[in-house]
């Protein structure tokens, strides 16, 4: 291809430029925002945030920018391994998994350092301007109209492909819709989380550990009653970042004094850094009103040279920290969709397949465990009762038996598709399990 423009210069469109410079002549990025010295951009409120690197993602991260953890870690960032990881479950620490490895950073942090190895790409350049619309010539995406950030006169970019990778708020719909489009159908789950993050000055407080990470379980019907829900990373700058997160009426406020409250009802780390820990700033809070999904598939006509990631493809709730990694699985999408030399006048259908059956995995993990919550009132999978008394079993057992935790484990940080809980071995190990308990 001669040019490919990415719409939105974010964590996906930034992997989705990096899957492209190898294809096209000339890749744009187009982004709105001024990223500043702190990396938060004002069209990504939920930046700021605690943001999880499953193992998954972490491996996608250094296929696509080679040596980017010994750059990481050398800028401060933390590498966890093995007892450095550690996870919760109604307030008892999980059977370890070995070999387990977890990246502490923000993602400002993160974003920086793949901005830098993206733009040190000779033929990828960055361009601070709006989308304003898509440019459609025939059955096929042909450029990208932008307005600068000082002007409303506008610039069209012509170009052979184009990625949008504008958020969850993304208006290519419209826009399509606009030319005489069908929207592509969105599946959808409202869970009303709301999160909140701080950060403390870290010290050698809890040793060597980089993540803690504290849930509800079956023996609390997955509501915070033995514990709070929370999460600690040990992040660049000599810093904790410590979130929570609570549904419906129990969603964190920006208080201060009431984080620490809720930090000092959580897991032992947690409660550690609140009692020792000096708090950093201000206490930032976020609301995410409903998971939501897009499936081109379902559509019979779509513009051929045109292709969605991130979250203006699927943005799920975001307490399973599923984001970063699913936008690092759709950019493999992407790459394989490229290898298979597609003609551009066509619809991308063979990657939005790919793509999807990555969401899907996803999907079916957050959604069923949204299900437990009692203010969440479906779509109900058929047979979930059963799905849920058996997910419930695995859950318990994981706590118990490193075996088990390691690969229930693997399905949650992607490595593994959920198909894998349902093994006959791994289903004829629990249950030993949980007997011989």
């Amino acid at each position: 291809m001669k040019r490919a423009i990415v719409m939105g210069g974010s964590y996906a469109g930034l992997i989705a430029a990096r899957v492209l410079s190898d294809y096209a002549e000339d890749v744009v990025v187009i982004e709105p925002d001024v990223i500043g010295g702190d990396g938060l951009g004002r069209r990504t409120p939920q930046r700021h945030q605690l943001h999880a690197l499953l193992s998954m993602g972490h491996t996608q991260l250094e296929r696509w920018f080679p040596g980017i953890t010994d750059e990481l870690v050398k800028g401060g960032a933390r590498l966890g391994e093995d007892q450095d990881v550690q996870f919760y479950l109604d307030g008892r620490l999980k059977a370890p998994v070995p070999g387990a490895r977890m990246l502490g950073a923000t993602r400002p942090f993160l974003e920086s350092h793949l901005r830098r190895r993206v733009a040190a790409i000779e033929h990828v350049r960055f361009c601070q301007a709006q989308a304003t619309g898509l440019v459609l010539r025939g059955d096929r995406a042909a450029g990208v109209t932008t307005a600068g950030p000082d002007s409303e006169d506008g610039e069209t970019l012509e170009a052979d492909f184009v990625v949008d990778a504008m958020g969850r708020n993304s208006p290519l719909e419209d826009w399509l819709a606009h030319s005489g489009w069908d929207q592509a159908p969105v599946d959808s789950m409202r869970v009303d989380l709301g999160y909140a993050t701080a950060m403390f000055h870290r010290g050698d407080e809890l040793g060597s550990t980089v993540i803690a990470h504290s849930s509800p379980g079956p023996a609390s019907n997955y509501q915070p009653t033995l514990t709070e829900p929370g999460a600690l990373a040990a992040v660049e700058g000599e810093r904790w970042s410590v979130v929570l997160a609570g549904y419906a009426d129990h969603r964190p406020g920006p208080d201060r004094e009431e984080f620490l409250r809720r930090m000092r009802r959580c897991v032992a780390p947690l409660r550690t850094v609140a009692d020792v820990s000096e708090m950093i700033g201000d206490v930032r809070t976020y609301r995410f009103v409903e998971s939501r999904r897009r499936v081109h598939s379902r559509l019979t006509r779509f513009p051929g040279g045109l292709v969605v990631v991130g979250d203006a493809l699927a943005s799920v709730n975001p307490v399973y920290g599923q984001g970063l990694t699913l936008a690092a699985l759709e950019a493999n999408a992407l790459g394989a969709y490229l290898r298979s030399h597609p003609d551009p006048q066509n619809p991308a259908w063979d990657y939005f397949r790919l793509a999807e059956t990555v969401v899907d995995g996803a999907w079916q993990l957050s959604t069923a465990a949204d299900l437990a919550q009692p203010h969440v009132t479906g779509p109900y999978p058929r047979g979930y009762r059963v799905q849920k008394w058996v997910a419930d079993k695995l859950t318990e057992a994981s706590v118990l038996d490193s075996a088990v935790n390691a690969q229930y484990m693997g399905v949650v940080n992607m490595e593994l598709p959920p198909k894998a809980l349902t093994q006959p071995g791994f289903l004829a190990r629990a249950a030993r399990v949980l007997l011989s308990r």
